[in-house]
This record gives C-alpha cells, structure tokens and sequence, in this order.
C-alpha cells in the first residue's frame, strides 16, 4: 500500500483526486493521512467525499475513511466498470473536480463508453467552472486521444449549488504524448457574460469592463451575453484561440461583489497570461501531466506559470508511476514540464 502524507506540497484536495484517479488505474492501494491539512478546514468536505465515493464506484472498492471531515482515507482498487452514473454532491461543491477524479480510469481501463451525470456546483470558487473545462480541458484530452462530450443542463452557483452536467466518456486504448514547446500566434478574443437568476444589466456591466480592459492587448473582443435559468450567480469568461486548445479565463460573481471586479479577475488573469511565455495556462499544466504520464512516449510543453499544484501533483503521479517527470522553471515562473 502507497503511503501519502497530504500535507505535502499543496496539501490540497489534488492530492486526494490523484491518488484515487491513479489508484484505480494502476490498480496499487494507497494510505492518506493529513488530508487536506493545508486548509483552513482540514479534512473530506462534500465534494472532496463525493470524488471518494465515485472513484469508489466505478472501480468497486474497499475504502475506509470516507466519512465528512475524515483526515485518512485507506482505498483498496478493484475493476473499473464502464455504465451510467449519477453523483450528487448535495451542496454547490464543484462538479468539475470529481469529474477530474474519475474520467481517466473510464476512459483508459474501460473498453465501452460511460455516461456520467453529476450535480452541484458548476461555476464556484477554487474551481475550474464549467465552460473551462468543457473550452480548454476537454480540448487538450481530445488531443491526447480522451474524448469527452460535456453538456452544462443547469448551472449552479455557489451557495446554492443545484447545477446538472452530463459527461459522455469515450474508451482510448492508448493515450498520445503532447509536445508544445510554444504558444501560437493569437488573434482575437471571444467570451461570455452571463447571469443565472440576476438583471442583465450585471452580465452587460461585467463585459463593458472586460472590453475596457483588453482594449490594450491589440486584438478584437467580442462577448455575448447570456441569461440562464438557475442561479443567483454570475459569469464573465475570456477566451484566446490559442492552438491546440483555446485558453479560457474566468471571474465569478458573488454576493456584494460589484460586477466589474468580477470582469477584473478574469481580465487579470488573461492579461498575465499574455505578459509571459508558455503555452500551457497554469490551470491546465497539474491536469495535462496526469494523463500524460500514461501516454505512449515522451511529452513536453512550455508552461506560463509553474505552480505548487503542479508540483505537487508531479510528486504524487511518481508514486503511481514509474515515469521520470521533471519541471524545469521557479514557482511563479515560466517553465517547461518534460515526461521521459
């Protein structure tokens, strides 16, 4: 059994989703202790407990430890089964990341296609939203061969929560290596502004501020605004047609939050973005280096920022498996991550 102390590194939930991710892939049982401990609350919180128990699941396992605000978790691996499954966090914990837990051990361990439907939170904080993943996420896996269809049906915002995704998840016999070692050109800038339940003049005030401050970068902005049902919450998002996948941003509204703060936070993230080399954004490098320590061959790719997730979760991929991964680059740096 694998020991892992998770207040390593980032001493976050990564750690957690990793290890189950790998564990059922690879078939080796682990031992977490300190889960969480770097957090301000330590422990398995809703949405941390529904990605054990989906892994748990899809993989018919033995775990001990699966309990709210449990610090150790002990998981046994049996076979993953392929199906159709429904996991409800019960709160606006972030669909995203127990979809990032178990869509690779479906698609690589399972020889027919899954459908998974999962309710929450789809647009929360400390989180890739929905249309991050289903933008840039889903489209760097298309490139390394895992191919998901993701369709938002509700959105849900934080602290209601009450969002649906449905995920369709294509088996790959063997996953492609990635080399990137630069950004293409780019030439626009598209995006969303959108309000679940609120007036729309937040989602027009969001994108006026987010043209206001892209005017700089030289390239033409265009956003839609949007109105859900669902809600009360807000999303601006923008997207640079970077290749192979486009890169999105995003800010989230949250209650007495003016909306052009909102539009600033993913203004300042893109314009960051822009200012360095790379072509990996952070957010995607930590989720890249998983799949690809199972591909076929060696990979490389530049990233914009190194940053203690992916490092961390470098850390973690190593106890699973036997592949040299290095990342070349301080924290808070440019860097290029190679997988020999």
């Amino acid at each position: 059994m694998i020991e892992i102390d998770g207040s390593f590194g980032e001493g976050g939930g990564q750690i957690l989703r990793s290890s189950l991710a790998l564990s059922l892939v690879t078939g080796k049982p682990f031992h977490l202790r300190h889960i969480r401990a770097r957090r301000p609350k330590p422990g398995l919180h809703p949405q941390h407990l529904m990605s054990v128990r989906a892994a748990a699941t899809i993989g018919q396992s033995r775990v001990r430890g699966d309990a709210l605000h449990s610090q150790e978790l002990f998981f046994e691996p049996g076979q993953v089964a392929p199906g159709k499954y429904n996991f409800a966090i019960g709160t606006a914990g972030a669909t995203g990341l127990v979809l990032q837990t178990i869509y690779l051990p479906l698609a690589f361990c399972c020889p027919e296609p899954s459908e998974i439907v999962l309710q929450g939170g789809t647009h929360v904080t400390a989180s890739p939203c929905f249309h991050f993943l289903a933008v840039t996420w889903r489209k760097y896996l298309e490139k390394l061969g895992l191919n998901l269809g993701m369709k938002m049906l509700r959105p849900g915002f934080y602290p209601r929560g009450g969002g649906t995704v449905e995920v369709h998840i294509q088996p790959c016999r063997s996953i492609r290596p990635l080399k990137l070692p630069e950004r293409g050109k780019i030439s626009k800038i598209t995006g969303i502004s959108a309000v679940g339940g609120l007036p729309d003049d937040i989602a027009r005030r969001q994108a006026r501020r987010l043209e206001f401050r892209l005017r700089d970068t030289g390239l033409p902005v265009a956003l839609r605004h949007e109105s859900w049902e669902g809600g009360p919450g807000t999303v601006v998002t923008a997207e640079v047609d970077t290749a192979p996948a486009p890169t999105l941003f995003f800010g989230l509204g949250a209650k007495g939050k003016p909306a052009e703060r909102v539009a600033d936070e993913a203004a300042d993230q893109l314009l960051h973005y822009l200012a360095a080399p790379g072509a990996v954004d952070a957010h995607s490098a930590d989720q890249l280096v998983l799949p690809l320590a199972l591909a076929e061959g060696p990979s490389q790719f530049s990233v914009a920022e190194v940053t203690q997730h992916l490092l961390t979760n470098v850390a973690v991929i190593r106890r699973f498996v036997d592949r040299n991964i290095t990342c070349d680059g301080d924290e808070g740096q440019p860097g290029t991550v190679t997988v020999a």
